[in-house]
This record gives C-alpha cells, sequence and structure tokens, in this order.
C-alpha cells in the first residue's frame, strides 16, 4: 500500500448533480487521480449501486482505484475498497468481509490513538482532518501540520490529508508527511471537465520530486 501517493478525489453528490458526476469524475481520473472515494449519503440504493459500478469501469480505464465510502456491502458487491469514519462500523468487520487485498481507509480526526487503532484492524491508510475550513464538513480544524509528522515518524501507512485542502494549502500538507491529499470542493467545484482535469493535474504536479 505504499504505492498509494497522490490526488485522493472524493464526489460529492449535490456539487456533482446535474450529469456532472461521470464526465467531472473522468477528468480528475485523466488528470492523475489515484483514488477516488464515491460518497453518497442518499437512501437511493439502485442509484448508488448504478452509479458506484459506473465509477469503477472509469477507474479499472484510467488505473485508478474506487473507494465506496461507509457502505462496506457495497464495495464488497463491487470488489472495490471502502473508506469508514468512527462511527461508520468495524473495521475488521470490513476487512474480513473484503479480504486481503481490498484498500480500507479510516477516518483518524486529529488522533494519533485512532490511527493506531486502524493499523492494528487492519486499515490500509489512515485520513486525517479537518486541516482548513471545509464546506463538507464546517466547523473549527483540528488537525495540524505538526500532526502529519507526528503520524509519519510512527506509521509506516499512507497518510491522507483532508479538509478545506486547496492547491495553495496542499504543498505544506506533502512536505510534514501527506502521501495523498483528498480533495472535493477545490477539484469539483469547476465550471466544466476540462477546469477539472486542470485542477487535477495541478494537485498531481505537487507530487513530482516530492
Amino acid at each position: 500500500m505504499k504505492t498509494l501517493r497522490g490526488l485522493y478525489a472524493i464526489t460529492d453528490s449535490q456539487l456533482l448533480d446535474g450529469g456532472r458526476l461521470l464526465p467531472y469524475v473522468e477528468a480528475a481520473l485523466r488528470g492523475g487521480a489515484k483514488l477516488l472515494q464515491y460518497r453518497d449519503k442518499s437512501e437511493d440504493a439502485a442509484r448508488r449501486l448504478r452509479q458506484a459500478e459506473a465509477l469503477r469501469e472509469l477507474c479499472l480505464r484510467h488505473g485508478a482505484q474506487l473507494i465506496i465510502n461507509d457502505d462496506a456491502e457495497l464495495a464488497a458487491r463491487l470488489g472495490v475498497g471502502v473508506h469508514l469514519g468512527q462511527s461508520d462500523g468495524s473495521l475488521a468487520v470490513a476487512r474480513a468481509l473484503l479480504g486481503r487485498q481490498a484498500i480500507l481507509g479510516a477516518t483518524c480526526h486529529a488522533q494519533l490513538e485512532l490511527a493506531e487503532q486502524a493499523r492494528q484492524e487492519g486499515a490500509s491508510y489512515i485520513a486525517f482532518g479537518r486541516f482548513f475550513n471545509s464546506q463538507t464538513k464546517p466547523g473549527a480544524p483540528a488537525a495540524t501540520p505538526e500532526l502529519l509528522e507526528q503520524a509519519r515518524a510512527r506509521f509506516r501507512l499512507p497518510i491522507v490529508a483532508i479538509g478545506g485542502v486547496t492547491l495553495d494549502t496542499a504543498p505544506e500538507l506533502i512536505a510534514r508527511g501527506a502521501s495523498m491529499v483528498a480533495v472535493i470542493h477545490a477539484l469539483f467545484a469547476a465550471e466544466n471537465a476540462a477546469e477539472v482535469e486542470r485542477r487535477a493535474r495541478a494537485f498531481t504536479a505537487l507530487f513530482n520530486g516530492v
């Protein structure tokens, strides 16, 4: 899992409505996104399955990995990875369900203790945040760049930084130890797919030579 490095794109059902989901995601993948997390909190199971299947095909085409947010059963059905928050079920159960090869991510907020627990339960990567003000999860930022340095010294797992990350703020997070930066609005809040691809390439370039 040390190959988990670069841009981690996360979808937003409101931001990508109106037919934007697939073209915008494909643009992000063309721009170099390595992981794509499908995040949809709706109760429309049929739509979620249909969209996740389409995203899986896009990821396969572009050599990226699909991660399902908070739904290990859907991830198992599609043969892809899952990302779990602290209230979204057991990492150990998800690992047993998905198998040893699946990517399993864990939200650790700003706590190294949660990261240690995630490591013990079989996480493939540990995600810290929020680092900056975030439209997806508003509230005061809790994580600091220093936390990334502490995590890098303590864990051998890839480290994801999330929460209000932009092209201006990402370089410091990468320099401090982030293996990946997870981005929603700074990537997908764009007027067209071409702009999404341009932004994705700019984020990807931040990892070159680091």
